[in-house]
């Protein structure tokens, strides 16, 4: 059976559509990647922030030597972050603000954390 000039029209389409799912599935990959980055970050952010706000913590009610917020810094840096903003609140409460220093594609990853005496 000879082709006629309806079957030469369709050659090669399933290729392109083909090429065409595959470039779906590698968009949507890139965007799922970009996604699981920014959320490690944000988790590490929050992981500094949480230990900075700890040890100021203890500083501020005497327990370990130093000031609150100076230690604070130096925790966070041990963390690849940065102290945003220290406050002392009232009950020897410490509330901390990090970011790291690494961003993502997403922008910069930030932690926040409050933390003071038991209740």
């Amino acid at each position: 059976m000879k082709p006629g000039p309806a079957d030469t029209r369709e050659r090669g389409s399933g290729t392109v559509l083909a090429a065409g799912l595959a470039l779906v599935v590698m968009m949507v990959m890139a965007m799922m990647l970009l996604l699981a980055q920014a959320a490690v970050l944000a988790s590490r952010a929050a992981s500094a922030a949480d230990l900075a706000a700890l040890a100021g913590a203890d500083a501020l009610r005497g327990i370990t030597d130093g000031e609150p917020c100076a230690v604070a810094v130096e925790v966070a840096a041990r963390h690849a972050a940065a102290v945003l903003s220290c406050v002392e609140g009232p009950g020897q409460i410490l509330e901390v603000r990090t970011e790291l220093g690494e961003r993502s594609l997403l922008g910069p990853a930030n932690g926040h954390a409050r933390a003071g005496p038991p209740p």
